[in-house]
């Protein structure tokens, strides 16, 4: 079925605004399903269903609406970038930073090491997960990360108190900004082809391109809006602003991600509009993070079963990994009052580990040799991605019950924080958000 690129864009944004009429869920509850459904599956069941299913949003279709893509990927990254405000993130005391590092570090070297064993021992996943080193590095990247917006959901409805919930979170972000960190290693491996005309990039020149783009971003974005504008005002050119990023990520083949992250991080730091962005990013969260879930729906394949078998494989070394770094780790570091299993309560996963996988896809597609191999790179890796949030759903609930067991007064080092100054983006004071 051919469909105009044009009709396909009415159709997802049509889509995303009706999700916007539709009222919250509230559960007192949350159980492992409502987890799940409540991160989007419904929504990217849609996508499989317009894609795959029924052709109706085809490869050209998606390839032709590539700049919304990476806009939602740039709006994703944009809302974790907004959270680091420098006033706020000084109070966060070194054990805090040190420990979601060794979080971070270690699910990562695990699960990357996993995938690459799996990948040796099992052919068909090695041409699943293509380029081998780049993939490998994506998976532990995205394995690193987490849901600051779900844990809090898990720990409201585990019922723990406001500290401890507050605490998780934090966790939760700082393991999750870790996480994105590492993620540029996978992307700096790129280099364009020679022969498409492409200048080939040094990763030390790729890392400066992003972070020139980034602050060049957030530059645009702080001298149209230094007059202090009204809230519309700010909203115009705050789109405005990740549009261009995320155009520069997507054309210099960067990453809108990581662009629209930094110029985010640089808008909250130096803009006099800081809360009015941030409410901008929260107002236009929902209709773009349904567009974002419905395309990655359609992008979904499955190259080979042995990708359901790695995903609870890679899902449990993910696990353990996180469990044992904190377990040890703060004995390590002597941090007094943390719960030996809280490791545990930083599990549950949300959109940036889907926008990484699909950043990923958006930049290795072209490498296969052939039009099935170009299809093939980036594709199955996406889908290992999607079914590992999914499993990181599931098992949240009850991992969290287990984190329970002793007390979670605080997550990683609670004491390192300024109870009075803990602010709601570095916190759990605000609604959670599913796309972060």
């Amino acid at each position: 079925m051919n469909v105009s690129p044009v009709l396909a864009l009415a159709g997802l944004a049509a889509i995303g605004l009706l999700v916007t009429r539709l009222p919250p869920i509230q559960w007192r509850h949350v159980t492992s399903l409502d987890l799940v459904l409540a991160a989007g599956a419904p929504v990217v069941l849609l996508g499989l269903v317009l894609g795959p299913g029924i052709d109706l949003i085809t490869r050209p279709v998606l390839g032709a609406l590539a700049p919304v893509t990476a806009l939602a990927i740039g709006w994703i990254g944009a809302a974790l970038g907004a959270r680091f405000e420098w006033r706020y993130v000084r109070r966060i005391a070194r054990g805090t930073w040190l420990l979601a590092a060794l979080s971070t570090a270690t699910a990562f070297a695990v699960v990357a090491l996993g995938a690459w064993l799996l990948s040796r021992l099992v052919p068909a996943l090695s041409a699943a997960w293509t380029p081998r080193l780049p993939a490998g590095l994506t998976l532990g990247a995205v394995a690193a990360v987490s849901g600051p917006g779900a844990v809090t959901l898990v720990a409201r409805a585990a019922g723990i108190r406001h500290s401890g919930t507050r605490a998780l979170s934090l966790a939760a972000v700082l393991e999750t900004a870790c996480g994105a960190l590492v993620f540029t290693l996978a992307l700096a491996l790129h280099h364009p082809h020679q022969s498409a005309g492409r200048v080939a990039l040094g990763w030390l020149a790729w890392l400066a391109s992003v972070v020139g783009s980034g602050a060049l971003v957030g530059t645009v974005f702080v001298s149209l809006t230094r007059p202090r504008p009204e809230p519309a005002d700010v909203g115009f050119a705050l789109l405005a602003s990740l549009l261009f990023g995320a155009g520069i990520g997507y054309a210099a083949e960067l990453s809108p991600f990581l662009v629209c992250a930094l110029a985010t991080g640089l808008i909250v730091n130096t803009a006099p509009r800081r809360h009015a962005v941030r409410q901008v990013l929260a107002d236009w969260e929902r209709p773009i993070y349904t567009t974002f879930l419905i395309i990655v729906g359609a992008l979904l394949t499955l190259p080979t079963v042995w990708v359901l078998v790695a995903v609870p494989l890679l899902a449990a070394a993910r696990i353990a990994a996180k469990w044992a770094a904190v377990r040890y780790g703060s004995v390590a570091l002597q941090l007094a009052g943390v719960s030996p299993n809280v490791g545990l309560g930083t599990i549950a996963q949300g959109g940036v580990a889907i926008a990484m996988g699909l950043n990923y896809f958006m930049t290795y597609r072209g490498d296969g040799a052939d039009a099935a191999g170009a299809s093939a790179a980036g594709g199955g890796l996406l889908t290992t991605v999607v079914l590992g949030v999914v499993a990181a759903q599931l098992v949240a609930p009850p991992l969290m019950g287990l984190a329970l067991r002793a007390p979670v007064a605080s997550a990683p080092a609670p004491a390192s924080v300024t109870p009075a100054a803990a602010p709601a983006e570095l916190g759990a004071n605000a609604p959670p958000d599913w796309s972060r």
